[in-house]
Parts: C-alpha cells; sequence; structure tokens
C-alpha cells in the first residue's frame, strides 16, 4: 500500500497495544544499554509559555521516527501542563515516511512501560506493599491502565493533591484505591510509581520502607525526588545521559552526583549484562527523562497494528 498512514487520536491509541508495547520496549531498553541505539539529546526551541521539543531515533529491527511535542500551560487546569505533538516513522532502509500518529498518547504507554518493566526488574519478588501511584494526570492515568491491562489482579493505590481525580485514575484499575495522602501511600507501597509535574520532590527518604522500589518519570521542571532518596538508593535510567546530559534532555535529579557514582542502564540488567537489586533491603530507584528508541518501539507497534486491521487514512506526502 502507498501513502502515509495517518491514524487520529483513537485509533493511535488503540493500536497500541498493551503486550507488545511492553515486548517492543524492552527491545528498545536492551538496545539501548548495548549502545546499538541512534538517538541525539532531545532539544527543544522555548516560548515565553512553554516549548517545543523534537526527538529523532533509530532501533535496529524496531525502526526510524521522530517525535514533535510540545508542553505548555493548561488554562483549564492551573499549575499542570499539557504534552501534545505527533510521532512521524519512516523506512529505515529507503527513508519513506510510513505513518502519522498521536504522541501523546503514544507517550504514555511508552514512559509507563520503561517504569513497569523498572519494577519488574529491580522489585523484590514479593514487595511488602502494593504498587502506589504518585500523581492525577496523563501519565499517571496511563500507568495506572497498563497495569490494568497487565495484571488486574494486583492491588494499586493512587495517591495525589486532588481526591476526586485520583478516584478517577484509580477506577481505571479493578483493584484500584485511593489513599488519604502521599505520605501515607509511599510509607504503605513496596514499589512507587512517582508520575507527577512537580517542580519540587514529592517523594522523601524517611518515608520510604527499606527494599523499597521507586520509579520516577515525572519532573520535566523539577525533581520529585529529594536528595536522601538519591543519596541511598541504587540508581538506574534509560541511557547515560540523563546523568551527564542537563535539563531537559538529562533528570534533575542526576545532576551533579558525586564522582564514581554508579547509574546502572536499566536495558543492562534486563539484558542480563549488568546485576540489578543487590539485596532485599536495598532502595533501588529508576529514573526516566524518556528517550526517542521508545517512541520508535511505541510506533512500531501502532503501524503494525493498524496496518493489519486497516485503520487511518492514507495520504500522499
Amino acid at each position: 500500500m502507498t501513502g502515509v498512514l495517518v491514524l487520529d487520536r483513537a485509533q493511535t491509541r488503540a493500536a497500541l497495544d498493551p503486550a507488545r508495547v511492553m515486548e517492543a520496549v524492552a527491545t528498545a531498553l536492551v538496545a539501548i544499554g548495548r549502545d546499538e541505539v541512534s538517538a541525539p539529546p532531545r532539544i527543544a526551541a522555548r516560548t515565553a509559555s512553554g516549548l517545543l521539543g523534537a526527538m529523532p531515533g533509530y532501533v535496529p529491527g524496531l525502526g526510524l521516527a521522530a517525535k514533535l511535542v510540545s508542553v505548555f500551560g493548561d488554562p483549564d487546569r492551573p499549575g499542570r501542563s499539557a504534552h501534545r505533538g505527533m510521532v512521524a516513522l519512516f523506512d529505515a532502509d529507503d527513508g519513506r515516511p510510513l505513518a502519522l500518529m498521536d504522541a501523546e498518547s503514544l507517550t504514555g504507554i511508552r514512559t509507563a512501560a520503561a517504569a513497569t518493566w523498572s519494577a519488574r526488574a529491580l522489585a523484590v519478588a514479593e514487595p511488602a506493599g502494593p504498587a502506589t501511584v504518585i500523581g492525577t494526570g496523563a501519565q499517571a492515568r496511563a500507568q495506572v491502565a497498563l497495569l490494568a491491562a497487565l495484571d488486574p489482579t494486583a492491588p494499586v493505590v493512587v495517591a495525589g493533591r486532588d481526591q476526586g481525580r485520583a478516584r478517577l485514575t484509580a477506577d481505571l484499575h479493578p483493584g484500584g484505591r485511593t489513599a488519604t495522602g502521599v505520605e501515607a501511600a509511599v510509607r504503605a507501597a513496596g514499589v512507587v510509581f512517582c508520575c507527577t509535574g512537580a517542580t519540587r520532590p514529592v517523594v522523601r527518604r524517611d518515608w520510604l520502607a527499606a527494599g523499597t522500589h521507586i520509579s520516577s518519570v515525572g519532573g520535566s521542571h523539577g525533581p520529585e525526588l529529594d536528595t536522601g532518596t538519591l543519596r541511598d538508593a541504587a540508581l538506574f535510567a534509560e541511557w547515560a545521559g540523563a546523568a551527564t546530559a542537563e535539563p531537559p534532555a538529562g533528570a534533575h535529579e542526576l545532576q551533579d552526583l558525586p564522582a564514581g557514582r554508579t547509574v546502572t542502564l536499566l536495558g543492562r540488567v534486563l539484558s542480563g549484562d549488568r546485576p540489578g537489586r543487590q539485596s532485599a533491603d536495598e532502595l533501588t530507584v529508576f529514573k526516566s527523562t524518556g528517550h526517542a528508541a521508545l517512541d520508535v518501539a511505541a510506533a512500531h507497534v501502532v503501524h503494525a497494528v493498524a496496518s493489519a486491521a486497516g485503520w487511518g487514512t492514507r495520504v500522499d506526502l
């Protein structure tokens, strides 16, 4: 079939099969760990009220894609931001554009997939408490929805500033419930997924029980985790630049680490090339900044599923 396949938001979301996204994201993480990916640090053009970021990437076996995403304040939700944009998938052999799809739903599930892989690889085999999701925005909803799709029987707790929004987020999971506050939820958790737009820490070291795993995927505008948590935890990330590049490419939490401090790539743990958790009492932190290889992975799934189902519109571009 000729032409570029254009998929709207609903079609993109429908084509993001959770199991296939998890598999593709694992492939991308391992490829990052083995330095098989071509993806420059993301760049952004800034206006007085927001930014437009660009993230191109190539992953062998998955393809070539680029994401354009804007991050601007949401006038309907003061203090929160909206992420909008598109992902273009290209043929990696001849450069033909293959598909254009919604970036928001794609980014949500690929980020949640990386966070979920970190919990599978780094959390203790039987966590002492439930999985707790901190946040009530788009990324928190994507995380809860993915957990529900993968294991609807496992309990999930949602905590946020707005109890009504927390309830709506928890309702995305059959075993979802809300907590009375963030501190109480974190203290009782075995795994913590931080999915906020924080400008200052929302999780503190003295709230964390021994052996807790923390996956922090938010904090584009500031740190989600305090310095005590970073000091005491074993650190993991998607790519080395999370610690060596300045924000927005790198993570706020991983700037200016002490000399010799190790940040292990999650893909190297998934491949068996590096160890993960060292003891049942160890704190582990996965700090995600997002990576273009994960967009490639999700776009690969969308294109395959939508093409097989006959979804979308083909245009000559």
